[in-house]
């Protein structure tokens, strides 16, 4: 089945009772038992919702995966997992990745005697000297958010294999459109569905998928257990947005390379990043694992102040300052007092993230549009 049939149909079967074409939203806390134990596989709605079951099963449909799950938020997704651990075990994160998965790490995990190391992914032989027999997890994202690196899934999945290391893939800026950490060799994949997967900016949820029954069920208790589930109206929302995820993410990938383009050809444009470009240091990977480069995007000046950064994504007129991304509309971002401000200064420029960078989402409006108020706000 292609792509674009598999989205619209995922998880859909016609209502028995109405027919209706459209998953309904059991907006309903529990469910009537015929006697004491028996019941038609629905007891409460935090463990069981139909809404939330019929996305699950799209969830899995789209990322070639047998067992998908949902959760209130890409964070909480992202809690359940490390869930799996215990005190004194090992994951090795990626150094570059989102700062609200570094805060969790950090703030909330470290406390509860679980070590994590920040290796540069880029060269997967790098993770290779921080295993040791303490090692549970390997958590990467590609491409990386706010610098677009661009990850080997398969070369990372090779090596957490032959150390028995789980390996999960946070798969945001692709989308299962572009992109199938699974098909990889990862196993698991996390979505925050906030972002593409819902694509209007209506919701807040999490998800993951893996191909494993026994993972599965670890985390299914997690998730019934911990109670971070996601409600049926934001099941009923990123349904919906899976159905046109296809046509979306074609018009974010024209967008998004019209706008790099554009960006890196003006004079006052310093660095564009970009996994499009022939030149990116991993595009060759980036062109072997994805269908698509995305549109995400992120870009310094030339006059690397905060000064002229700050007055840039003030004036902007069509792109929005906001947090996000992966919605309709194109956003504007700046990581190091927005989406990334839980990472010490020091972290941030170490590994590459300035106190000028900008970030884009690249809606799908028209391009030339977005062009031009661009080119107004540079100046």
């Amino acid at each position: 089945m292609k792509a674009g049939t598999k989205y619209i149909h995922a998880g859909a079967e016609p209502d028995p009772t109405t027919g209706a074409i459209m998953t309904p939203i059991y907006q309903t806390s529990t469910y009537v038992q015929e006697a004491p134990g028996k019941n038609k596989g629905f007891e409460y709605a935090r463990s069981q919702n139909p809404t939330r079951f019929a996305l699950e099963e799209a969830l899995a449909v789209i990322e070639n995966g047998k067992f998908g799950l949902a959760f209130s938020s890409g964070v909480a997704a992202t809690d359940a997992v490390i869930k799996l651990l215990q005190p004194g075990d090992e994951v090795i994160a990626a150094n570059d990745m989102y700062g609200g998965t570094y805060r969790l790490f950090t703030k909330i995990f470290e406390k509860f005697g679980i070590k994590f190391h920040y290796v540069n992914m880029q060269e997967a032989e790098n993770i290779k000297g921080y295993i040791n027999k303490n090692t549970k997890l390997i958590w990467t994202e590609t491409p990386t958010n706010p610098l677009i690196n661009i990850v080997d899934i398969a070369a990372v999945a090779a090596i957490a294999k032959a150390n028995n290391v789980l390996l999960c893939v946070d798969n945001t800026f692709a989308s299962p459109y572009l992109q199938n950490p699974l098909d990889l060799g990862a196993d698991i994949v996390m979505h925050s569905a906030t972002k593409y997967l819902g694509g209007h900016s209506d919701v807040i949820q999490g998800a993951l998928v893996m191909n494993d029954q026994a993972l599965r069920d670890q985390l299914y208790f997690i998730q019934k257990s911990c109670g971070a589930v996601p409600g049926p109206m934001d099941c009923f929302l990123v349904l919906r947005g899976i159905k046109t995820l296809h046509v979306r993410m074609q018009r974010h990938c024209e967008n998004g390379e019209k706008v790099a383009h554009f960006l890196r050809n003006h004079p006052k444009v310093g660095h564009v990043y970009w996994c499009g470009f022939t030149d990116h240091p991993s595009y060759a990977i980036a062109k072997k694992q994805m269908r698509g480069f995305g549109g995400m995007i992120s870009f310094t000046l030339k006059d690397d102040s905060m000064e002229t950064a700050t007055k840039l994504l003030s004036s902007t007129k069509v792109f929005s300052l906001a947090e996000s991304l992966g919605g309709v509309e194109s956003l504007i971002n700046h990581p190091a007092t927005m989406t990334h401000a839980s990472i010490p200064r020091e972290e941030r420029i170490k590994n590459g993230l300035s106190d000028s960078l900008i970030r884009l989402s690249v809606g799908i409006e028209d391009a030339e549009d977005l062009i031009d108020d661009l080119n107004a706000a540079i100046g």
